[in-house]
């Protein structure tokens, strides 16, 4: 009897020790995009001359706004109050409580400058019909900005310097030859300028208003970025990958010309500048698909300790015009980036802002996974992995291969609520960085250069093919999405490899490339020739490739289902491309759906129009993807979700 009371106590103690605590797959929620998209984006981060304050941009009322925010936390005050045309914070004035702020018209990405006065009033300082105008820093003297504008030509920007108490502008550099205005040195000396030659590499100049010269920084074709200018006007800090797979930076002496080489990494930097008064150097280090900082402290040649974020890495910073505080952003591709405030003297750290909306559990979002596959020639291809909670391989999911932007574009380790929204709901998604991407070398970048449609087409193929092979997905059901260059791949993919994908998701994709770079906003003029060269000339026998890697002419290839989004103010992919090529692949029969909104650009930044686009977006994908090979669309559910808004 006791040999039987303890053999029974051994298996109860047995079972418990064998009983398993839930998993998340267990308890995972399924959320909806109103949970999702109610994550708030915030941006910028703009010290108060007094250091109380921060101004920042945030979309918490559905589209984005100016706000303030205690820089010792506390709630975000309104500063505008716009239902329209999304409102970003620039600056506040050096020395006094007034804000800039810059806003378009829906999308159309015609930006002016904005002045917000003390006393609440608002005035464009820019109002120059149908021109743009953007921000390049305060003058040393807090007394002027300076900006850049076409409004004396539409195809070229002129640089000028914006008096504070009068508001009046004073051109400083008239731009007749088509180079981009990348900066001014702080005495005014130098105005440094690019000349594209394709779209990597460019060069840089220096002209001298005093000589009326223009100094040539770079010695070799190689991609030329300007970083800085040294505070006391002796040097000009600029990034290159002459010689380099990766950029590095360098220095360039204005006394004598000579050229030092000043930090390099093992991928590219891909940004670096000196704090107002130079006591700190910041780098940015674009590693492996996310932003490496850097914070130096020049007089010792140290870098300075960050603080740690449990769970997240800092993503970007920012500095207090006497140094002593910093602002960051913090966060993951499992989570939206918070900004914090951090005390550089006493060491306090603030968090300002809580992003993840509180209905959603932080463990049920996915943390990606950098993964690598060879391509059909042997090329490593890196892609980003979300692999569901719910997926294994007895219950195998349906996957998603995403194409970033560009061309030139690359996905990066960043948070992003529509993937998240679509992984939540069991799908798996690839986002691969296919031959031509940024961040992995100038060769891998120029892979693709006059091959659009083909070898990176292919790489996104061998993504599918990845994907089939691994025990938790389905591989019948993968399909494939992407927005603007990446909307463009999304329809190559269902026109000349029809059998690969199951489905495709194209948001404000090309078509149409002989009409598309032909349409270039004349503010692209100057960038014009760079993209001739890396895509084709319409104007030329290039045109005959173009056509023939152009999806709106070989839409009878299309076989798979198809949902098209589209913001009718976008002024790079114009409406008529999604217009054209809905109507080509419906006259197949196929399935396709159409979502218009009459209010968005090359993008969608508003809650409302997120949600909509967004929601649209999975119940395609339940109905044509999730659904099984051949099973019959039920009665009552739509197959043309044709909006307009």
């Amino acid at each position: 009897m006791k040999k039987s009371i303890l053999l029974l106590g051994i298996v109860l103690i047995w079972s418990c020790q064998e009983k398993k605590e839930p998993s998340i797959a267990d308890t995972l929620k399924s959320y909806t995009i109103e949970q999702m998209m109610d994550n708030e984006n915030v941006g910028g981060g703009s010290f108060s001359p007094d250091k109380s304050k921060l101004l920042v941009s945030s979309n918490r009322s559905g589209i984005y706004n100016m706000y303030t925010v205690p820089t010792s936390g506390g709630e975000f005050m309104p500063v505008t109050e716009s239902d329209s045309s999304s409102v970003f914070a620039i600056s506040y004035f050096p020395e006094d409580q007034r804000m800039l702020f810059r806003m378009d018209n829906n999308g159309d990405e015609i930006y002016h400058i904005y002045l917000r006065d003390e006393d609440g009033s608002q005035q464009d300082l820019t109002p120059y019909e149908g021109a743009r105008a953007l921000f390049y820093g305060w003058a040393k003297d807090n007394k002027h900005f300076y900006f850049a504008s076409n409004k004396r030509d539409p195809q070229f920007n002129d640089l000028y310097k914006m008096d504070v108490e009068t508001f009046t502008p004073t051109m400083l550099y008239e731009n007749t030859e088509g180079y981009n205005i990348e900066g001014i040195s702080w005495d005014e000396q130098y105005v440094a300028l690019s000349k594209s030659i394709n779209t990597n590499d460019s060069d840089l100049y220096l002209y001298s208003r005093a000589g009326d010269a223009l100094i040539k920084v770079n010695e070799n074709q190689s991609a030329n970025r300007m970083q800085d200018f040294s505070l006391d006007n002796s040097a000009f800090y600029y990034t290159t990958d002459d010689g380099a797979e990766f950029a590095y930076l360098m220095k360039y002496n204005l006394a004598d010309g000579s050229r030092e080489k000043m930090m390099e990494r093992d991928w590219d930097i891909s940004g670096s500048y000196f704090t107002e008064n130079g006591k700190y150097q910041v780098t940015y280090i674009n590693e492996d698909a996310r932003n490496v900082i850097e914070v130096k402290d020049v007089a010792s040649g140290e870098n300075i300790a960050l603080p740690e974020i449990e769970n997240a890495s800092i993503t970007s910073v920012g500095f207090s015009r006497d140094e002593s505080m910093m602002r960051f952003y913090a966060g993951g591709s499992h989570t939206p980036s918070n900004l914090y405030v951090y005390n550089l003297e006493s060491k306090e750290l603030n968090k300002i802002s809580d992003v993840l909306n509180p209905e959603i559990t932080p463990e049920h979002l996915v943390t990606a996974e950098v993964v690598r596959y060879p391509s059909f020639d042997g090329l490593e291809i890196p892609a980003i992995y979300y692999k569901p909670h719910q997926a294994s391989e007895d219950n195998k999911v349906p996957a998603l291969v995403w194409v970033h932007g560009g061309p030139g574009g690359q996905s990066r380790q960043g948070f992003n609520s529509l993937i998240q929204y679509l992984v939540n709901h069991g799908y798996a998604v690839l986002a691969v960085n296919n031959r031509g991407s940024s961040g992995y070398g100038k060769t891998f970048y120029q892979m693709d250069d006059l091959n659009h449609g083909d070898k990176d087409l292919r790489d996104c193929v061998e993504g599918k093919n990845w994907l089939a092979q691994q025990p938790d997905i389905d591989p019948d059901k993968i399909g494939i999405i992407g927005g603007s260059y990446g909307g463009y791949m999304t329809m190559a993919a269902l026109t000349y490899t029809p059998e690969e994908f199951a489905v495709g998701v194209n948001l404000f994709g090309v078509t149409n490339w002989i009409r598309t770079l032909k349409s270039i906003p004349p503010w692209w003029a100057s960038f014009k020739d760079a993209l001739y060269k890396e895509l084709g000339d319409p104007y030329s026998a290039d045109s005959v490739r173009l056509r023939a890697i152009s999806p709106l002419f070989h839409t009878d290839k299309v076989t798979k289902p198809l949902i098209v989004l589209q913001g009718a103010q976008d002024p790079r992919v114009l409406q008529v491309e999604s217009d054209e090529i809905v109507a080509g692949v419906r006259a197949n029969g196929v399935p396709v759906e159409y979502v218009l909104f009459e209010d968005e650009g090359h993008g969608f930044v508003k809650k409302e129009n997120q949600i909509e686009a967004y929601s649209k977006v999975l119940e395609f994908l339940e109905v044509y993807l999730k659904q099984d090979p051949g099973k019959p669309i039920e009665d009552g559910q739509s197959t043309d979700l044709d909006t307009s808004k």
